[in-house]
């Protein structure tokens, strides 16, 4: 138990430091970017990327998360996984890059037709490195993973920049992410202990695809739904109305992914390995759930609070229009992360039958509001995400609390209760400085301060559960690197 514990707790500290620092290299490089490039660019690049997200999800088919949740492997599984990834990606990359002309008559822009030639060789790219990353996040190998995505980040970042300075405009970023995924493959099979052998069974791949099959259709579902407002707005708005929204998309999650990505990706193998005691499990999920709370609604609070600020200091006034969009995503971002701890509840137990119900449920839910943005544009539409975040969080709580047998309330009330606190630190925060004129910097520190200040002493004051569950992780953290510190 202390063994698992202690792997969890290390591949938690190497995904989380990845994470922090790989978007801060990649965050780093946007900012470069939007200043030296136009949001039309981005609008373009995210027609053509929306397509590849949703077509790539045929490349694997969810076999790599059944070789993550499978408790027993075989060096036969990996390999036949591996030879049917590259199978499909060269089926895809053939099918995309015929397709190009299709895609840009949607679009109604023939400029797209080479952009989405060239980026459909992306599946080859990725088809080469998915078992490897499979298996190390299998082992929580996740130092080693973290090193490579750094490594792919900063060459990637470097060709781009590059070729934005010498004004290769829109190609500067197709040339990122092409890049990324070429030393990301070279490095892992550098350094992953791991080739494929001559080996490949479809009876593998069979007892492989009970599971993946209904998590291929779950995350079919999720990666259409994640990238249909792209399409609707790349489809009936300007492309720099595009890059616009994009923006404060990509930057909203950011945030999520620094709030809760490391702790969600590794508590899925941790949890597989501790599926059949419930017990356990249960305090998993209670505690985990409690330090996501916390974490989320500070930063989410914080950014909304800044979000004029943040987007004027790092992209410039050419951006202004992101503000308003940020804001509102900003509003109903406390579900996502909310969301991917639970539905590792369903996946990591096997239950890929409710995964997949629950997906439906949610999407369905979800594609009311494509509707509204449709009918009444970006501004209601992102509304109602904010609608869509309550339900589709409370439905996923009903699941997830069935799954495990834990009162529905005990997941609701840790939930309601941060949020309360933090509408309440917001609107305090507001009226303290509302008065203030000052530059953005420094207005952003004031603010930021004052939030994080009023957040944690409600917190301290009320001794909530969900603040409690964070200071037992993070203050032998501290202790542990004073310890390290006074040694040296």
């Amino acid at each position: 138990m202390n063994d698992l514990k202690a792997q969890g707790t290390k591949a938690f500290i190497w995904d989380f430091t990845g994470r922090l620092v790989s978007h801060g290299m990649t965050f780093f490089v946007s900012i470069i970017l939007a200043r030296l490039l136009e949001p039309s660019d981005f609008g373009f690049v995210a027609m053509v990327i929306v397509i590849i997200v949703i077509v790539g999800a045929f490349s694997e088919g969810g076999l790599s998360v059944a070789l993550v949740q499978k408790r027993r492997i075989l060096p036969i599984h990996y390999s036949s996984v591996f030879y049917f990834n590259i199978i499909t990606s060269v089926l895809l990359t053939l099918l995309l890059f015929l397709s190009a002309p299709w895609i840009a008559y949607f679009y109604n822009n023939q400029a797209l037709i080479p952009l989405v030639k060239v980026i459909s060789f992306s599946f080859i790219i990725g088809a080469f490195s998915i078992v490897q990353r499979a298996k190390l996040q299998k082992e929580l190998n996740y130092a080693l993973l973290t090193k490579i995505t750094l490594i792919a980040v900063f060459f990637g970042g470097v060709v781009g920049v590059s070729l934005a300075l010498y004004g290769a405009g829109v190609w500067s970023l197709v040339a990122l992410e092409l890049t990324q995924g070429i030393v990301y493959t070279i490095v892992v099979w550098s350094v992953a202990q791991w080739k494929p052998s001559w080996q490949f069974s479809l009876k593998a791949l069979m007892e492989l695809w009970a599971f993946g099959f209904r998590m291929f259709l779950s995350g079919f579902l999720t990666k259409i739904f994640m990238q249909l407002d792209t399409i609707i707005i790349g489809k009936l708005f300007a492309p720099a109305t595009l890059g616009f929204f994009n923006r404060a998309k990509a930057l909203d999650q950011m945030v999520i992914n620094y709030s809760s990505g490391s702790l969600t990706a590794v508590l899925f193998p941790v949890l597989s390995k501790v599926q059949n005691d419930l017990q356990r499990f249960q305090n998993i999920i209670i505690k985990s759930l409690g330090v996501i709370v916390f974490i989320v609604f500070l930063l989410l609070g914080g950014l909304y609070l800044v979000s004029h600020e943040l987007i004027m200091l790092l992209f410039g006034e050419k951006w202004l229009q992101s503000v308003d969009y940020f804001k509102i995503l900003v509003l109903g971002s406390f579900g996502f992360p909310i969301r991917a701890l639970l539905n590792n509840v369903l996946t990591s137990r096997g239950n890929s039958k409710a995964f997949l119900r629950l997906e439906i449920y949610t999407k369905v839910i979800l594609s009311v509001n494509f509707v509204v943005l449709y009918l009444w544009g970006i501004n209601a539409f992102l509304y109602g995400l904010v609608v869509v975040a309550f339900l589709n969080t409370l439905i996923t709580i009903l699941f997830a609390s069935s799954e495990i047998k834990l009162p529905f309330l005990l997941f609701v009330k840790p939930i309601f209760l941060q949020m309360g606190i933090t509408i309440i630190t917001v609107v305090s925060t507001i009226l303290v400085t509302q008065d203030m004129e000052k530059i953005n910097i420094i207005m952003l520190m004031i603010k930021g301060s004052i939030f994080t200040f009023f957040y944690v002493s409600l917190n301290y004051f009320m001794k909530t559960s969900s603040f409690n569950y964070f200071l037992e992780q993070i203050i032998p953290m501290i202790n542990k690197k004073f310890r390290n510190q006074s040694n040296n």
